[in-house]
């Protein structure tokens, strides 16, 4: 009996939290897919050009703004290099775009904690910016890229 009223204790705890969490959520995607949509538009008025050091920033910064599905970070990769922008800003952005997520903070923060939230998206901002360097230079160095 007891663990059957502490089983229905912790699911309406979950459903509590579910609910409170669920405005957090809704706006985290309608966010993202705005820009999303908008991010493509960027692109053709020359956002990017500026070396690859700045475009490597630009390219972690969007990626970290308009986090998404892996999936789609592939075809968003694919467009960017047709359209000229370097490898690695591209490979920042994917890596970002998986990894960081600013507009997911607030969401991850209820539930993890905003100094590991804060701490866990700076790191990952960082290694990908590192990882964007290391994985074009060693395509280069093996003559892939």
């Amino acid at each position: 009996m007891q663990t059957e009223n502490g089983l229905k204790e912790n699911f309406k705890k979950t459903i509590r939290t579910f609910i409170n969490v669920l405005p957090i959520i809704i706006g985290m995607i309608l966010v993202t897919s705005l820009v999303v949509i908008v991010f493509p538009e960027q692109i053709s008025s020359g956002v990017f050009g500026n070396g690859d050091i700045l475009d490597t920033l630009l390219g972690a910064s969007i990626g970290s703004i308009a986090t998404g599905h892996p999936l789609a970070s592939y075809l968003l990769g694919g467009e960017l290099l047709r359209g000229g922008v370097g490898l690695i800003a591209v490979t920042a952005l994917l890596v970002t775009w998986v990894t960081v997520g600013i507009v997911q903070l607030p969401a991850e923060a209820l539930m993890l904690g905003m100094r590991f939230a804060v701490y866990r998206n700076i790191i990952s901002f960082t290694a990908a910016i590192v990882i964007a360097f290391l994985t074009v230079y060693t395509l280069q160095f093996f003559g892939l890229a």
